[in-house]
């Protein structure tokens, strides 16, 4: 005989109010943990104002490493007889500091310009992007593009000028420079070993390796002969690295010019979602896409464009009809075409250009220019990665701006400067902002989401059992996708 004594408590429940949640609106603006109001998901002042200090460090980064250009280096003690100081001097370079800047900053500048606002955000945008929106994105990318290059080439401005300076390393060219006062050799001798010949004029030298001091040089011009003792680290090998090979590295990400790899996240149409332009855009119906879940258009023509589907009996599980497909391994990824590769590649060159002209201008030493260019290459990296997703796994994206919670300081236990810092979740971010859609009160992923709630049924609790009560809270969840929706 079935047990009537929790029947009075499941009427109670069934008739009781479905529970509502705040709209859009009041959401934006509240925090559900602690009933905080928190800013809208757009970039606040004190975001802006993060950024705008992050420049103004670069900047001052740069006035220091110039200064330090311009002061007077430590000088080395050489010996007379040293081939390897003992090159003429060459007053025409082959890259004058002048065209180095230009190649190496100047056309960076330009060439990351070009590709943001011709080429941002692609071709995964769906038809009904609004343009302010699209232009927000180009301008996003670009301010990214510039902040990388800039923290790339002022690390290593300033790095190496402070190795010249520290380090005094005389070079190739210094005996040339230096004009030294052969007349009065003996009294700038400092160390060696000296074996005075009398037959000779007093002061001259057959003993090698003799180390004399710098201050026996008698150039009258002493930008040039304080130059002489700045060889290593090189200089044009930093500098030409560091904006051109970031800059390589910026158009194999723009273009996906990468080397195929397998993708071992389980599912390359998911990836693919999440690395459109607009991910949040592509799952209302109402989005015009290039094919059933496709995000890439490559037909753009209206009549290859279809509603964005997605399976309802797999919705609650985040798990879209085409993640059900299975595609062999060899055609999840393909090799780019070699012009692609040849446009990414050419930067480098001209990069490694610059850096061999130092030596053949007799500049630097080999050791010089090769540290000189490794300190260019790890800060083109670093600064590449500090601002862009990965280019295997990043679709060419850099990465977002931060919380407004967490604009200059995170503190231990916080992962990511994206996050709110009393909600844990991320930021309404531009995908969201365009859609105008319901949103999730509870987080993302949390499947409660902000809808009307469910009317009872007609006759309201009489004969409802706890099957019918899960239901109606299903429905008032947003997760009912059974055949016959309840009655709203």
């Amino acid at each position: 005989m079935p047990d009537d004594s929790i029947r009075p408590l499941i009427t109670a429940r069934s008739i009781s109010p479905a529970p509502t949640f705040p709209t859009r609106d009041t959401f934006d603006t509240m925090d559900l943990a602690g009933d905080n109001v928190v800013r809208k998901g757009k970039l606040s002042w004190v975001v802006a104002l993060s950024y705008a200090i992050d420049w103004i460090i670069l900047i001052a980064v740069g006035v220091v490493g110039y200064i330090l250009g311009h002061i007077t280096p430590n000088k080395r003690p050489f010996a007379l007889d040293d081939r390897n100081i003992s090159f003429p001097y060459a007053e025409q370079e082959t890259v004058p500091v002048w065209l180095a800047v230009v190649i190496s900053v100047m056309c960076p500048i330009v060439i990351i310009a070009v590709i943001c606002l011709v080429f941002v955000p692609g071709s995964t945008v769906p038809r009904g992007t609004p343009k302010s929106l699209i232009w927000q994105r180009k301008l996003w990318e670009l301010h990214q593009g510039w902040l990388g290059l800039a923290l790339s080439v002022m690390a290593a401005w300033i790095i190496t000028n402070g190795m010249k300076n520290l380090f005094g390393k005389p070079r190739p060219d210094l005996l040339d420079r230096c004009q030294p006062d052969m007349e009065n050799l003996k009294d700038y001798i400092i160390g060696g070993l000296l074996r005075l010949n009398s037959s000779l004029t007093p002061g001259h030298i057959l003993g090698p390796g003799t180390l004399v001091s710098p201050n026996i040089c008698t150039n009258p011009d002493k930008a040039v002969l304080d130059d002489g003792f700045r060889s290593y680290p090189s200089g044009h090998s930093s500098s030409a690295s560091a904006g051109l090979v970031y800059l390589s590295l910026f158009i194999a990400s723009k273009f996906a010019i990468t080397i195929p790899f397998f993708s071992t996240s389980g599912s390359s149409a998911d990836h693919e979602t999440t690395a459109a332009a607009f991910p949040s855009r592509t799952r209302i119906p109402s989005v015009k896409v290039s094919g059933p879940d496709s995000y890439e258009l490559s037909n753009r023509s209206p009549s290859a464009l279809t509603n964005s589907i997605e399976d309802p009996a797999l919705l609650s599980k985040g798990v879209t009809a085409t993640n059900r497909k299975i595609a062999a391994v060899r055609r999840q990824a393909a090799a780019p075409p070699l012009y692609l590769l040849l446009v990414a590649i050419i930067p480098f060159f001209a990069s490694v250009y610059i850096a061999g002209s130092r030596w053949w201008d007799f500049r630097h030493h080999a050791f010089d220019i090769l540290f000189g260019y490794l300190i260019g290459l790890v800060g083109a990296i670093f600064a590449f990665r500090y601002y862009h997703l990965p280019i295997s796994r990043g679709a060419g994206w850099a990465w977002g701006p931060r919380s407004h919670d967490k604009a200059f300081w995170a503190g231990v236990g916080s992962y990511s400067y994206a996050t709110s810092r009393t909600r844990g979740t991320y930021r309404s971010g531009d995908e969201e902002e365009a859609l105008g859609a319901p949103i999730e009160p509870y987080g993302r992923g949390s499947g409660m989401s902000s809808v009307a709630p469910v009317a009872p049924r007609k006759g309201g609790s009489q004969g409802m059992d706890a099957r019918d009560e899960d239901t109606s809270y299903t429905g008032a969840l947003g997760n009912d996708h059974s055949p016959e929706p309840h009655a709203r």
